[in-house]
């Protein structure tokens, strides 16, 4: 008896055991779900913005353009430089304080010092136009870096909707399968009755192995999905990222309230692509007026002071009729002086190379001139094919709503004449079906008419939001 009580015991003990355990696991998994971040699509945009490893380069970019610009300022200013030298020679030397010659085995010290400052007065207005030129390349790179930003805005606006509409479906997906078991478990209690035939049960089997195909398949939808998103915001820890669970319907918008050439004229106005081919013939024109100023003369002007310093300095008069040898900072006060003045440099052949880099930067203009009208052309087709996309994925979602409804219906329909017995289960499972790809079909073209809608705001102007 005492044996039959401890096993007893026992295993109570070991079932309490494994319910605290299973308890805790359930805590952990429940805990984690509620530490996992879900991202909004504002949230996604700000953070591949902030972490985008190409946007990182450009403004690296922008950096080495804001040191261009120092240097640029740097040219308009006078150069200060300071020399020393210190020098023994044996033999024959010359001294550098008094130009004599010294022969023989005579060893003597020498030093030299001074500082020399120079700056450039004209040269053609280059300097100044570098400056110029660097500003704009600052304001450039800027537009370039927008621009970046603008496309990654878009990609991740579109990668996130592929996740809602993916979830969406596999929502719908898991939704028809549960009323399918319904179906199916019924079905077997007519089967079993003999009410109706073991085919009908076998091909509302069928269509629950094809409902569990189509679950499979969209869990690896939205995984995949989910990865491709976390690829472009450089989130590497793809099984705790996910995205808010919201569903979303068509955000309500006046956008084809306005023809598509007033949002191509708007967007001309603040769009960073054409702002950034727009600096770019600026900074053309601004290379071919540097090209230019090499035909004009160059003034420069300098001022130079040194001293010196010999050992072997002999005698110098004292100012009162006298002698007196001096010494050190004697020396470097006597024998220092001043030298200034300016230098004038007329270009007259260079081999042609100032022609040359005219010709060049006349060149590049036109090349910069064509592709602002290009991009501009770019933008036009680009506005007027998100135009066309709207008013079209607009009606094809209106049409798939239409259809959905009906394919409702009809199934509510069929499935009271299945269930008193006077449809097959063939015929069901067809409408079924039908029923299950008009509401693919409505999500699919939901969330495109949506990602349309935001490209096109986004061309007007308006941020990427799905409120």
């Amino acid at each position: 008896m005492p044996s039959i009580i401890n096993n007893f015991q026992q295993k109570i003990k070991k079932r309490m055991r494994n319910l605290i355990t299973l308890l805790l696991v359930v805590f952990a998994m429940s805990f984690s779900e509620a530490q996992m971040k879900k991202w909004t699509l504002e949230e996604c945009v700000a953070y591949a913005v902030d972490n985008n490893l190409t946007i990182e380069q450009f403004e690296l970019d922008l950096e080495n353009a804001k040191i261009d610009k120092s240097d640029a300022i740097g040219d308009l200013l006078p150069n200060l430089n300071a020399n020393a030298t210190a020098s023994k020679n044996v033999g024959f030397t010359i001294v550098s304080t008094s130009n004599i010659p010294v022969t023989g085995n005579q060893t003597t010290f020498n030093m030299n010092g001074g500082f020399s400052s120079n700056i450039t007065l004209f040269n053609g207005l280059r300097n100044v136009r570098q400056l110029h030129r660097a500003k704009l390349n600052a304001i450039a790179n800027q537009y370039r870096l927008d621009d970046l930003k603008d496309d990654i805005r878009l990609n991740v606006a579109n990668a996130y909707l592929q996740v809602l509409s993916n979830k969406e479906q596999l929502r719908t997906f898991r939704a028809q399968y549960a009323v399918t078991e319904q179906d199916l478990k019924r079905t077997k209690e007519l089967v079993e009755s003999g009410v109706v035939p073991r085919g009908d049960l076998l091909e509302i089997e069928a269509t629950a192995a094809n409902q569990e195909q189509q679950i499979v398949n969209g869990e690896s939808l939205v995984l995949i999905s989910r990865v491709n998103l976390a690829q472009l915001l450089q989130i590497t820890d793809y099984e705790n990222f996910d995205i808010a669970d919201e569903e979303f319907e068509v955000p309500p918008s006046d956008i084809l309230k306005n023809p598509a050439k007033v949002i191509f004229d708007k967007a001309l106005s603040f769009r960073n692509d054409i702002k950034f081919s727009e600096s770019n013939v600026e900074l053309a024109e601004k290379d071919l007026q540097i090209a230019k100023g090499a035909y004009l003369p160059t003034l420069t002007g300098f001022f130079q002071y040194g001293t010196r310093y010999s050992d072997a300095t002999g005698s110098v008069p004292d100012g009162s009729g006298g002698t007196f040898t001096p010494g050190f900072i004697d020396q470097l006060w006597i024998f220092d002086g001043i030298s200034y003045g300016a230098q004038l440099n007329i270009p007259i052949f260079n081999g042609w190379n100032t022609r040359n880099s005219v010709k060049r930067s006349k060149i590049n203009l036109e090349r910069a001139k064509l592709q602002l009208e290009q991009d501009k052309l770019d933008l036009e087709s680009n506005i007027q094919q998100a135009y066309v996309d709207v008013a079209t994925f607009e009606k094809a979602y209106e049409a798939a709503l239409k259809t959905l409804e009906a394919r409702r219906v009809a199934y509510e329909y069929a499935k009271e004449r299945f269930d008193v017995g006077l449809m097959n289960s063939f015929d069901f499972s067809q409408a079924q079906a039908r029923l299950d790809n008009a509401e693919a079909d409505a999500i699919r073209t939901k969330y495109d008419y949506i990602f349309r809608l935001k490209i096109l705001e986004f061309y007007f102007g308006l941020p990427l939001s799905l409120d």
